[in-house]
């Protein structure tokens, strides 16, 4: 089966770790042909190019700015996306007939490409549903729901679902969301196909722990917390500050945060200003140092703004139950990420308004079994979010 994936990841090649390079790795594993067609921002100076390797290719298209750029550029490069992307399918892969084009969000502006496709080739096509948007961004207060700008991408929304003939969401929550909100969808077409992995345990050595925390000056004897990931709006900095301002004299545990964003800034003032001695604040790693690092960790941290009224469900769950971490998780009501935690005991959860909340946990994974816990999600993990679980789930419902 040839299949073509539109991504707006920033794709090399199938050699990458991440949601998306794992599940195509799958798709090749069974002997599909995999195109991938991704983004060459114009802060990269990199030109459209398309390059063949074994059981897959790789399509970059040169478009403008989407990330650390102006509002007015993000927007303009959002709304020519899906122009630049299928003149340079038309280009390139005009000899190749595909059997299924698959996609992801954000962003939703791929609808022109799908439908080409699918009346081209006669394809069948299949979204992974990772964000809701614009919900999300009226959540966060960035426009109104009564807004010109929220009636133009939500027909956008619409539109794309329509396109859809399988619509693959993050939990059952999301699930749940979408068939609620979008009543015209076909119910039978919305299942479960969670965020997955490939199944990688990392083991360092013990005896390399020690020097770990020696080397971030982290206490050998307190329990480690850290968060590693985006530091956007989405995350709900200002209630990671509180959580983290609310136990900054405790020696019992030391919290690490280690990401990049635009809310970045917020917590270094926050730290330049107070000088928490049980906070370290990292402006991103290189990937093998971070997965050395989590190693000397004790329990991985999610946070998830209040204000959200879609079910959220970050892909970084997954780093710290390959990890065997137990997780505590700061979210809005609406996620089912919480639920799913407590329930399978491979952690804590609590809503993002209540740093009290926060610190009452901090004290339950002190004194908990974290290597049990730990254990718990690693199973979990297995059992649910791999890429071979994934692919069966797609391939069942397309019945390849």
């Amino acid at each position: 089966m040839n299949v073509l994936f539109l991504t707006m990841s920033r794709i090399f090649d199938l050699e990458q770790s991440g949601i998306y390079t794992d599940l195509l790795r799958e798709f090749v594993k069974n002997s599909h042909n995999v195109t991938v067609v991704a983004p060459a921002e114009r802060r990269f100076n990199e030109e459209t190019n398309f390059k063949r390797y074994d059981g897959y290719n790789v399509l970059r298209v040169k478009i403008g700015n989407m990330q650390k750029t102006n509002v007015i550029e993000k927007g303009i490069t959002t709304i020519t996306l899906e122009s630049r992307f299928l003149t340079a399918i038309k280009k390139y892969c005009g000899d190749t007939k595909f059997d299924l084009v698959m996609y992801s969000t954000p962003p939703i502006t791929f609808t022109k490409v799908v439908n080409y496709i699918k009346k081209r080739d006669n394809a069948k096509s299949y979204l992974l549903l990772k964000d809701i948007f614009p919900q999300n961004a009226v959540d966060l207060g960035m426009f109104s729901k009564k807004s010109v700008i929220h009636k133009y991408f939500r027909n956008k929304e619409e539109k794309l679902y329509r396109a859809s003939d399988y619509i693959g969401c993050m939990s059952q929550a999301n699930v749940d969301y979408v068939i609620k909100h979008n009543p015209y969808i076909n119910s039978d077409i919305v299942h479960v196909c969670p965020n997955s992995r490939e199944l990688i345990w990392h083991n360092t050595k013990e005896t390399n722990l020690t020097d770990i925390r020696e080397k971030y000056s982290i206490p050998q004897n307190a329990k480690v917390f850290i968060y590693g990931g985006n530091l956007g709006k989405p995350q709900g900095i200002p209630f990671l500050i509180k959580c983290i301002d609310a136990n900054k004299d405790r020696k019992d545990c030391f919290f690490v945060i280690c990401g990049t964003g635009t809310e970045y800034p917020k917590l270094k003032a926050y730290i330049d200003e107070n000088k928490p001695s049980n906070v370290l604040l990292i402006n991103g790693l290189p990937k093998e140092e971070y997965e050395e690092f989590v190693s000397a960790c004790d329990v991985g941290l999610i946070f998830l703004d209040h204000r959200f009224t879609i079910p959220n469900f970050p892909s970084r769950i997954l780093s710290y139950m390959q990890k065997k971490m137990p997780v505590l998780a700061c979210t809005d009501p609406n996620t089912d990420m919480g639920k799913i935690i407590t329930d399978n005991n491979f952690g804590w959860w609590c809503e993002s308004n209540d740093a009290e909340k926060f610190s009452e946990l901090v004290d339950n994974a002190i004194n908990a079994d974290l290597k049990t816990m730990g254990d718990n999600g690693f199973e979990y993990l297995k059992e649910n979010y791999t890429v071979e679980k994934s692919y069966e789930i797609i391939s069942e419902r397309l019945e390849i």
